[in-house]
């Protein structure tokens, strides 16, 4: 603190301290951004008034992109999170037994984390969170949902209705959009059939570290459980990590019969019931991207 010209003297503020207090001073990362006497900075650190790094995990981070924003905050680096979040699935294992990751339970939120904590503790505080909106929304291994439409749905599995959700979050930004989407892949899945889902591709590259930064065609037939246009059903884990809607929605789809879904460029998306009318809607977007 002297050589940061906290203070004057680092030999008077020590004498001072053992004569006149017992208490200790607490560790931590300090931040003096005015004036102030020896008074006030021996006051603070004997309350611990540390510096805190605010960390902002939007809807749909998946662990990388978490892990990169705990780095920035200068919290340490990407990969002591990233190690955590694939190896301490204890911290979910009641809930979701089968999670091979943290993936999908590290709630979107803004924290507030110091220096002295571990990345444990910030991926357990994340964790936490989820737990929290879990129960507000019924997400349970308890709660059996009455919206499941096939025995291939995710039910009242909380793993499951994760996956759905992190897909669903990655598919639209639009909340009211959710529970449509959500009800074309129940409806896929009750046909037996392919999720067909581009961010569950988009992550199997990432995990592999292959992603270009752009999907094109060949990579459909990508080799992995997570590349729903080449495996029918759920892929083994979530993609992301959802918020509080795309729960609801993964929980509470829309009573329809879409199968298909294509972005109308400006958001949104157009649904359809039958692949005729959504070649038609796919002209449409296309058109659309080309007048722009």
């Amino acid at each position: 603190m002297q050589s940061a010209g906290v203070i004057r003297s680092a030999d008077a503020f020590v004498l001072w301290h053992y004569l006149r207090h017992k208490r200790s001073l607490k560790a931590g990362e300090y931040l003096f951004e005015k004036t102030a006497t020896a008074l006030d900075v021996h006051r603070r650190l004997v309350h611990g008034d540390v510096y805190f790094h605010t960390v902002v995990i939007p809807e749909g981070f998946n662990i990388f992109d978490i892990a990169q924003a705990i780095q920035n905050a200068g919290l340490g680096s990407s990969e002591e999170f990233l190690k955590v979040a694939t190896s301490d699935t204890a911290l979910i294992a009641d809930l979701a037994p089968d999670a091979r990751t943290l993936e999908g339970y590290l709630f979107p939120n803004t924290y507030e984390f110091t220096r002295m904590q571990t990345m444990q503790e910030m991926a357990a505080a994340m964790v936490k969170q989820f737990r929290q909106v879990a129960h507000e929304i019924g997400l349970t291994t308890d709660v059996k949902m009455t919206d499941v439409k096939s025995t291939d749905a995710p039910g009242n599995d909380v793993q499951q209705t994760v996956i759905l959700a992190s897909i669903i979050e990655k598919e639209t930004a639009a909340a009211e959009e959710r529970p449509l989407v959500a009800s074309v892949y129940y409806n896929r899945m009750a046909k037996h059939g392919e999720l067909q889902a581009d961010p569950s591709v988009i992550y199997a590259e990432l995990l592999q570290g292959s992603y270009s930064g752009a999907l094109h065609h060949a990579d459909m037939q990508f080799n992995s459980d997570y590349n729903t246009y080449t495996h029918p059903g759920l892929p083994p884990g979530p993609i992301g990590n959802p918020g509080k809607s795309s729960l609801e929605a993964a929980m509470h789809p829309a009573d329809t019969d879409y199968l298909y879904f294509v972005s109308n460029g400006n958001g949104h998306h157009r649904f359809a019931h039958s692949l005729e009318e959504h070649n038609k809607n796919v002209a449409a977007y296309r058109k659309a991207m080309n007048g722009k």
